[in-house]
């Protein structure tokens, strides 16, 4: 018989990349951690954790285990769902996982709206970028994921999809708002620029839209937050590609302006909501799901 508690002890360092992180999420003392799990190794004779100096490595028989307690809580989830389902939604619990682009947009109406409808449901929103956001939403961490322009996933459903054109974003006061055309790639490579990190599908897009133009932006400003860029901005110290919903709210109280860019391929990107694909959501998800297609700016088409 398979000890549940040891393998997820196994699970957690498989996700974490070591034993001593997965203690630090489980609120227990490493050694206990590897202790249980050196105990599932002997007692099924098998090596399931490769230990290095940097962490571990599940090995074929480890991520056996691992596959089989995702599907585990999955099947747990499912169950619960159904019973929710018989109670009704006064109780339920929602993970949900987005690029920080989102933000403004979901606690503008989206949370208060769900929340004012169902006062017993309960949310934990984590922010990740595009490729943890679609990790996240696979290994069933997440039930819903907001994610911009991510690449196709094997085993991702996008429940909503629309296009969010990528916008040059500007101090109310600056040139090329008063140029009266929208900007190319290559105009832009002029100006100092604020660029999130690698792993946000913001930054993935417009360093294939460099390659195809054949041009480099100046990033003056590298980060991994949404609110620096807004700062960096607004005090004219340079501008930054976004799309329009990532500054809706700024853009509202006139902080500042977003300007379409000249381009085929970032005139195409979209904005997803997605799901791992076969997965039954509880009546509490489903019920967010719902509510963030009708409302959030981000999954309605730019006017």
């Amino acid at each position: 018989m398979l000890d549940d508690r040891r393998v997820r002890y196994l699970y957690e360092a498989v996700l974490a990349g070591s034993v001593r992180a997965a203690a630090d999420k489980l609120d227990m003392n490493p050694s206990v951690v590897s202790r249980q799990i050196a105990q599932l190794e002997s007692e099924l004779s098998i090596t399931l954790l490769e230990r290095h100096g940097r962490g571990v490595k599940v090995t074929d028989a480890g991520q056996i285990l691992v596959d089989y307690y995702r599907q585990h809580r999955s099947n747990q989830d499912d169950v619960l769902a159904k019973f929710q389902a018989i109670r009704g939604l006064s109780h339920g619990h929602v993970d949900l996982v987005l690029g920080e682009g989102f933000v403004s947009d979901l606690m503008a109406r989206p949370l208060e709206e769900f929340w004012r409808n169902h006062p017993g449901l309960t949310v934990t929103l984590n922010l990740a970028g595009t490729n943890d956001v679609l990790r996240q939403v696979v290994e069933d961490i997440a039930h819903i994921g907001l994610v911009y322009n991510p690449p196709v996933t094997p085993r991702i459903r996008s429940r909503a999809v629309v296009r969010q054109p990528m916008c040059v974003i500007v101090a109310p006061q600056h040139p090329i708002t008063k140029a009266g055309q929208s900007p190319t790639l290559r105009q832009l490579a002029s100006y100092d620029v604020a660029v999130m990190h690698g792993s946000y599908g913001t930054r993935q897009i417009i360093e294939l839209a460099e390659q195809v133009d054949k041009v480099r932006l100046n990033p003056k400003l590298t980060t991994n937050s949404i609110s620096v860029i807004k700062h960096f901005v607004r005090a004219d110290l340079g501008v930054s590609l976004l799309p329009a919903f990532a500054v809706s709210q700024e853009i509202a109280t006139g902080e500042l302006a977003a300007i379409p860019i000249e381009h085929q391929m970032l005139s195409k990107a979209e904005a997803h909501i997605v799901t791992r694909l076969g997965r039954q959501l509880s009546p509490a998800a489903n019920q967010l799901l719902l509510q963030l297609i009708a409302t959030m700016e981000a999954f309605r088409k730019p006017k």
